[in-house]
């Protein structure tokens, strides 16, 4: 059985719903910093081997002796791999470069930073590229992403393998132990973190044009988001958008998919998107931006539907469709959880990550 080391800073839900799957193929031990340990200890298998070591902020000079206890544990663990999720911290991007690791995969969930993204720290655009050349297999999510690393990095094609990104809403159900909330037939759902390129701004231009043919229709705005008001110079109204600018906790994350009829990303730029499987875990179709790995994702007037971005017209349009539509939705819904048992189940990934592993050994 081989003896696999899975790394992680961050991308806690993806990492959870991977390693639960990969422990019953191979030997794993799961390394992360100690207050990431807390948040996912209870949704882990018993049988993966946990080991965490201290993390500063990332701007502190004690990230030298904590790396230094990573790469402790790393030494100490001795995997045939390591299998690093993309960890955007300038600290483990220098440790890479100084330092001698078992044979590496990679997983990168965004090749470049979304545009607007304040949290980056300086300098970590470049250095974050290290792992393009240290790691011995690169795994991506969309084709796109591949094709980026190939022509702009001139990473080899045989080095790169396009793998799905997992479906989330089992976790997220499994964690919340709500009752399942009923769905209300007009409800909208944005979620996630409101920064410029989700392309928020084209939904509510949106929103008078659905509300004109469908006057009960709500939206949802879940996340956190900066300059929130810029949104809504006049105000809005209360009863057709309920305006959550905060982090949503587990359990209203799950209620909140579930009421929603569709899961709308109006973005004007997007690599991979976790929630689309989120989306799709709860049996929420999916309307998109075509753009980027969006594109890839929904599967158009399957599981969703994928209209021209910055497109007010084609947006709204889109959306009455199917809001209008209760054959549709059905449809739609019965699309997207069975793509859960498909190309998005964990089970079927971790066995496509195993080959990835075989095949960074045996090169």
């Amino acid at each position: 059985m081989l003896k696999i080391a899975l790394l992680h800073f961050c991308f806690e839900d993806y990492t959870i719903e991977l390693a639960n799957a990969l422990v019953k193929y191979v030997d794993l031990t799961l390394i992360h910093p100690e207050k990431i340990s807390v948040a996912c200890r209870d949704a882990l298998d018993p049988n993966i081997r946990v080991m965490s070591f201290p993390k500063p902020r990332i701007r502190e000079l004690g990230n030298l002796s904590s790396m230094a206890a990573m790469m402790r544990i790393i030494k100490e663990v001795q995997p045939d791999v390591l299998h690093v999720q993309e960890t955007n911290d300038p600290w483990y991007d220098l440790t890479l470069f100084f330092n001698k690791m078992p044979p590496l995969v990679t997983t990168i969930h965004d090749v470049f930073r979304h545009p607007g993204d304040r949290q980056s720290v300086f300098g970590s655009e470049y250095t974050r590229r290290i792992a393009f050349y240290r790691s011995q297999q690169l795994i991506v999510h969309t084709q796109q992403l591949k094709d980026i690393l190939h022509q702009q990095f001139q990473i080899s094609q045989d080095q790169v393998s396009v793998l799905p990104h997992g479906e989330l809403g089992s976790l997220y159900q499994r964690r919340s132990h709500q009752k399942l909330q009923e769905r209300e037939p007009y409800t909208l759902l944005f979620f996630g973190r409101i920064w410029p390129y989700k392309g928020l701004k084209y939904l509510l231009e949106a929103m008078p044009l659905i509300a004109a043919k469908i006057p009960e229709v709500k939206l949802i705005i879940a996340g956190k988001g900066e300059n929130i008001q810029e949104y809504f110079p006049n105000g809005y109204d209360s009863n057709q958008i309920e305006l959550l600018n905060d982090f949503i906790p587990i359990e209203q994350v799950t209620q909140l998919f579930q009421r929603s009829t569709i899961s709308v990303l109006p973005y004007i730029e997007a690599s991979q998107s976790g929630v689309v499987t989120l989306s799709y875990g709860m049996g929420t179709p999916v309307i998109a931006a075509d753009v980027g790995g969006l594109s890839e994702m929904v599967r158009h007037q399957k599981d969703g539907l994928l209209v021209p971005p910055r497109n007010i017209q084609a947006l709204a349009d889109a959306i009455i469709s199917v809001l209008s539509d209760r054959n549709l939705q059905q449809q739609m819904q019965k699309a997207a959880l069975e793509r859960c048992q498909q190309d998005l189940n964990w089970s079927n990934i971790a066995d496509q990550t195993l080959q990835v592993y075989y095949k960074t050994i045996n090169k």
